[in-house]
């Protein structure tokens, strides 16, 4: 696909060309504000604008304002972040990074984190629109690298926007020389069982040359498993699942997803571990060329999600959930009682800030199991990818 043309500057990144004028807009925005002191409560205000005034491109804004902000974050909501694998990025490659999809805001800006720590280059991301409420949020986003995905638009044009979207991700890979991540599949998991969608790899191919398996060899595409202790809106999913089983054409609204952004990304989160697979352009590129196109979106599929689920950092949770979730003592050796009477508390904790009026005994059964599968399925897709564990 000849990405010459599009026009990318509806969905692209600002260029650093673009940073003064778009800096001394955000500044001035209320909601921004309001953001920042929300987010960094002993801020002095117009000294950090003085600091974002200064940041002439993303590099600096990621290294000198995002870096900070990030590190801040993981003291005051982690347990601490570790890495696993990141030795085989090759610096001078470009990747597409595919992760499960944990957190809306953090699973690409901690990805990001460990890349400024390692002194490598970031990557761009992939976020929607459905979450660029005010055009502040947009200006912000932009600036620190990400690229728009349009959401929920009718057929014809959900086919036009894909194919911009494919286009643009090849342009930033092979003319750009930029990394970019994307998540495995469109919204989280809400029960934390990770599984590449199809129609993601549909659209990566697009922008591409040749056979499906070529166009996608030319991305370079890097699975990467994201593993959170503790999931913030656990409740918040488990709370969704019971209004969908009261109400099957329930729906989230615009402010449910700015307090899921809320809680995610402040609300503790333990332990948090990026583990890298590896890249999976050499299986690609063993693929025969005359191989049925469906076949390989289902190959690739697999091998990506093996390389999520083999990654999974497991946590005593994910073992108490297990033999909670399937009444069986299979991990008792890897928790202690005390373990497994605090993940009891811990759960109906989370339960108990559940606000739907008038919940029956059944109904929180219904969500305390869903929570437990919700955290062992982690351990049971790594049982599955791995053969063991």
């Amino acid at each position: 696909m000849d990405a010459n043309k599009y026009d990318f500057s509806d969905i692209a990144p600002y260029d650093d060309d673009q940073f003064a004028a778009k800096i001394a807009n955000l500044v001035e925005q209320p909601g921004f504000e309001h953001a920042v002191r929300w987010v960094l409560p002993d801020v002095d205000y117009g000294q950090f604008v003085e600091q974002l005034k200064h940041c002439t491109g993303k590099y600096k804004f990621q290294s000198r304002i995002m870096q900070k902000f990030l590190e801040e974050l993981e003291r005051r909501t982690t347990a601490g972040i570790t890495v696993s694998g990141i030795d085989k990025i090759e610096a001078d490659k470009n990747y597409t990074f595919i992760t499960n999809h944990r957190d809306i805001v953090l699973d690409a800006s901690f990805l990001n984190l460990c890349f400024l720590r390692k002194g490598l280059r970031t990557s761009e991301v992939a976020i929607g629109d459905n979450l660029l409420i005010y055009d502040w949020i947009t200006d912000l986003v932009k600036l620190n690298g990400s690229f728009i995905v349009k959401r929920n638009l009718p057929t014809r044009q959900a086919l036009d926007a894909a194919k911009e979207l494919s286009a643009y991700i090849h342009y930033a890979i092979n003319e750009k020389h930029e990394s970019v991540w994307i998540a495995q599949r469109q919204g989280r998991a809400k029960d934390s069982s990770d599984h590449t969608q199809e129609s993601v790899l549909k659209m990566l191919s697009l922008g591409g040359n040749g056979s499906v398996a070529q166009s996608l060899a030319e991305i370079n595409i890097f699975p990467v498993a994201i593993s959170y202790e503790f999931d913030p809106n656990d409740y918040l999913k488990a709370k969704e699942y019971l209004m969908r089983h009261r109400d099957p054409d329930f729906k989230k609204s615009q402010h449910d997803d700015l307090f899921s952004m809320e809680t995610g990304m402040l609300n503790y989160k333990g332990h948090v571990h990026i583990s890298f697979a590896s890249c999976i352009t050499p299986f690609l590129e063993v693929i025969p060329e005359g191989a049925e196109k469906q076949d390989v979106i289902h190959r690739v599929c697999h091998q990506i999600d093996c390389g999520i689920h083999g990654g999974y950092k497991i946590y005593p949770i994910n073992y108490i959930a297990y033999d909670r979730a399937f009444d069986s003592d299979m991990y008792s050796e890897r928790y202690t009682p005390e373990e497994a009477d605090r993940i009891s508390d811990y759960i109906e904790g989370q339960l108990d800030k559940v606000d739907i009026p008038d919940i029956t005994p059944q109904e929180r059964g219904f969500m305390r199991t869903y929570m437990y599968m919700m955290y062992a399925n982690p351990l049971r897709n790594k049982l599955l990818a791995t053969g063991r564990y």
